[in-house]
């Protein structure tokens, strides 16, 4: 497996006193010197970490790859077309939430995100749908032409230790099996820690795990190249 490493909550922090630190950029390169294979950023519609210039730069200055996290807002659309990153992942979005509070309804609005990824898929941009582990929305996920899903393991991961875990992370399972046989590549990520990242050993064929908020939790008491070396090590 790999390691995307999301930096949204280094902005975050620079953001809560204004100016330049700490420096998002800096950021994304000392996860690319320890372990991490992409640098993750979601672009949000009210842009409260990430902002438009961050994206610009990052583009620009990674050795690895830019996966962006958007809605399906047009003028995030539009700046996705711009600076073509590697990859996009399509989550849902509403500005009232602290973080994003479960999958997209692919199944719901079928026609709607087929519509949407289409002009991201003819600019040659991969396109990951960010979906609840169910059978009915990677069924969905199939019919839009995405290469991608990643699954939302914060159920998973808020059942950890508890006599909910198997069942969450059957789910999982189960639907990463159904994925790959419709054709799709699955990614998986929210939520996860140094405690409960372990068990995704067990879900075969997973490409790439997106970890943000644990990393930079940790890097708070560790420094970040620590944090980061440290989950690459657990996913290896």
């Amino acid at each position: 497996m790999l390691l995307g490493v999301n930096i949204d909550h280094v902005a975050t922090l620079r953001n809560a006193r204004g100016g330049s630190e700490p420096d998002v950029v800096q950021a994304a390169y000392i996860c690319e010197q320890n372990g991490g294979t992409s640098i993750t950023t979601h672009l949000r519609e009210d842009r409260r970490h990430i902002k438009d210039e961050d994206v610009r730069t990052l583009i620009k200055t990674i050795n690895t790859k830019l996966n962006l996290e958007m809605a399906m807002a047009e003028d995030i659309q539009k700046i996705a077309l711009e600076i073509k990153p590697y990859s996009i992942c399509l989550v849902p979005e509403k500005r009232q939430e602290i973080t994003t509070e479960g999958g997209l309804d692919v199944a719901g609005q079928l026609e709607k995100v087929s519509s949407f990824i289409k002009p991201l898929l003819d600019a040659g941009i991969i396109v990951s749908l960010f979906i609840d582990p169910t059978a009915e929305q990677v069924q969905a996920s199939a019919k839009t032409g995405a290469q991608f899903i990643e699954m939302h393991t914060g159920t998973y991961s808020e059942a950890f230790g508890t006599e909910k875990e198997e069942e969450a992370f059957n789910a999982l399972k189960n639907s990463a099996k159904l994925a790959q046989e419709l054709g799709l590549k699955v990614n998986a990520g929210h939520g996860l820690n140094y405690e409960n990242v372990h068990r995704m050993h067990e879900i075969e064929g997973l490409y790439e795990l997106n970890i943000g908020h644990s990393i930079i939790s940790r890097a708070v008491f560790t420094g970040l190249p620590e944090a980061v070396k440290t989950m690459a090590n657990l996913i290896k």
